[in-house]
C-alpha cells in the first residue's frame, strides 16, 4: 500500500496486489484501485459478461498499459482450464488466480466466482521495491480475499488501513491535501 508519501500519480494511495516477486527477477503486481473510463466491452466484448463490477479495465501499474491482466476467483479448490492458481500457499489468494484471455470465455463462464481485467501492471527490478518500503513511500500488509474485487475500488485504500492494527490504521483518515487540513 503506498504511504501518504508516495505522491508518483501512478501509485499515489494504491493499493497493490503482489502477483510475483523474486529477488533475482524482481516484482509484478496489480494497482487494485485505479478503475478507468474504458469499458471492457469497448476492448475485450466477449469477457464483459464475466467481469465483477464495475465493468471496467483497471490500471493496473504503468508497465505495458496496452496489454490486459485478468484476475478471477474460484469458488472451490478446482483449477479450471484457462486459469492458473497465484501463491496457492497465502490463504487469502488461495483461489485467486490469472485468467488466459486468449481462451474462449465459455470455458470459464460457469468456472469462476468473480473477475477483473487490468490495463498494464505495476513492476519492480529487483531490489527496488525492497529500497521503496526501506525509504517510507509503502506499507507491506497482508491481502484478504474481498480486496481484489472490492466494490468500490476507489475507497479500499481507506479500508484496508482502517482495518490494519495499531497505529497504521489512523493513517487511514490523512486527507488527501494535508495543507487543507
Amino acid at each position: 500500500m503506498a504511504t501518504p508519501r508516495l505522491e508518483d500519480p501512478n501509485f499515489r494511495r494504491s493499493v497493490v496486489l503482489v502477483l510475483e516477486h523474486d529477488r533475482d527477477g524482481g516484482t509484478l503486481g496489480v494497482v487494485l484501485n485505479r478503475p478507468s473510463d474504458v469499458s471492457v466491452t469497448q476492448v475485450l466484448p466477449t469477457w464483459d459478461a464475466l467481469v465483477t463490477g464495475p465493468s471496467v479495465l483497471f490500471q493496473g501499474g504503468p508497465v505495458q498499459t496496452d496489454s490486459a491482466l485478468a484476475l478471477a476467483a474460484v469458488p472451490s479448490g478446482e483449477e479450471p482450464l484457462g486459469w492458473r492458481r497465484l501463491a496457492a500457499a497465502i490463504p487469502a489468494v488461495s483461489r485467486l488466480g490469472t485468467v488466459d484471455l486468449d481462451a474462449p470465455p465459455e470455458i470459464l463462464a460457469g468456472e469462476i466466482a468473480q473477475m477483473r481485467i487490468f490495463a498494464g501492471y505495476a513492476g519492480w527490478t529487483p531490489g527496488q521495491l525492497k529500497a521503496e518500503i526501506e525509504e517510507g513511500a509503502w506499507y507491506v500488509v497482508d491481502a484478504e480475499p474481498g480486496d481484489t474485487f472490492y466494490a468500490d475500488p476507489e475507497s479500499l485504500w481507506r479500508a484496508v488501513l482502517r482495518r490494519q492494527r495499531g497505529e497504521l490504521a489512523f493513517v487511514a483518515t490523512c486527507p488527501d491535501d494535508p495543507n487543507l487540513n
